[in-house]
């Protein structure tokens, strides 16, 4: 049985992870700045965290097979700022307890629809998921220049939100993936079946990864 931690674990994404997670059989720790907000379910431990609280979050990541962060700032009032230093935090804590896997929910921002061209860039990006899609490039690129952490980064497609969990999907890499009418959407339930098969069967270390229906 594996024995993680999922950071954020009450969030609309990280609900999804901490379900697929229970589902499989995992242990699993939820990391949230709101433990009572979380019903009591077989296999699940509830800890209330601050994760800019760097030395506390650096004893509670010690010791997990797998660390998922799917820590957002989107309550903010600065939420690239928050997310930008909660992510710092997030990284020197995993090194610091010598995480064995940090896994991060990414945005569709920082993929390419053109070589060199990021979609958080383009004229038409929505201004209201600006800011969350910076803190989520700003992650990237500090996973990039940080090897000596364990790590993973799976982007959504441009759209994620409630579905099916179809397990019927296609996988890339650093461009945004479309079907055949242009659309590029996943459900928050296979996007959580994506992320625990990498945590399962890593397939992706070092790595950032995307998803999107066929």
């Amino acid at each position: 049985m594996m024995n993680i931690a999922i950071i954020g674990a009450s969030g609309f994404i990280g609900s999804a992870l901490r379900e697929e997670a229970l589902a499989r059989g995992f242990a699993v720790t939820a990391l949230v700045s709101r433990p009572e907000r979380l019903d009591d379910q077989a296999g699940l431990s509830k800890v209330k965290v601050d994760v800019q609280d760097t030395p506390a979050l650096t004893a509670q990541l010690a010791g997990f097979d797998a660390v998922i962060s799917a820590f957002s700032g989107h309550a903010q009032a600065d939420v690239a700022g928050y997310y930008q230093q909660g992510f710092d935090s997030i990284m020197a804590a995993a090194k610091a307890a010598e995480v064995k896997r940090l896994l991060v929910v990414g945005g569709a921002g920082s993929l390419e629809i053109a070589p060199g061209a990021l979609l958080i860039d383009t004229p038409e990006f929505p201004a209201e998921y600006k800011a969350s899609a910076e803190g989520a490039r700003y992650a990237l690129n500090a996973l990039r220049a940080h090897q000596d952490v364990n790590w993973t980064m799976l982007s959504p497609a441009a759209m994620i939100g409630p579905g099916e969990r179809t397990g019927s999907y296609q996988l890339g890499k650093d461009q945004l993936l479309t079907n055949a009418t242009g659309e590029s959407f996943i459900s928050v339930q296979d996007y959580a079946k994506a992320m625990l098969d990498e945590v399962q069967t890593p397939a992706h270390i070092n790595q950032r990864f995307t998803l999107a229906y066929a």
